[in-house]
């Protein structure tokens, strides 16, 4: 058993940035992989950012070269920084646990991008 909790939203301007935090307890060490997914009202969750047990990485198009995922494993926490933000990044975003044979959803945290 995972359990995750995310923090770090906010609102923010375009052109700004936020980091966001998911901090894992419980069976660490069956993590395969933790994504970071978001949700815009009225759409679908899609992930955004993955990070695997062995350390390589991905992002969707629309935020590779934005987005950084990475993870502090001393602190069980794993980050996604997000720099020049646009309103199209406006959602609720959720860190994604694939441990074992489940996956393991945090509660998620909004992250608004308004003028």
């Amino acid at each position: 058993q995972v359990q995750l909790v995310e923090s770090g939203g906010g609102l923010v301007q375009p052109g700004g940035s936020l980091r966001l935090s998911c901090a894992a307890s419980g069976s660490i060490s069956s993590i395969i992989a933790i994504y970071w997914y978001r949700q815009a009202p009225g759409k679908q969750r899609d992930w955004v950012a993955l990070i695997s047990k062995s350390d390589n990485t991905n992002y969707v198009d629309s935020v590779k070269g934005r987005f950084t995922i990475y993870r502090d494993n001393a602190k069980n926490t794993v980050y996604l920084q997000m720099n020049s933000l646009k309103p199209e990044d406006t959602a609720v975003y959720y860190c994604n646990a694939v441990a074992g044979n489940r996956n393991y959803w945090g509660q998620g945290t909004q992250v608004t991008v308004s003028s």
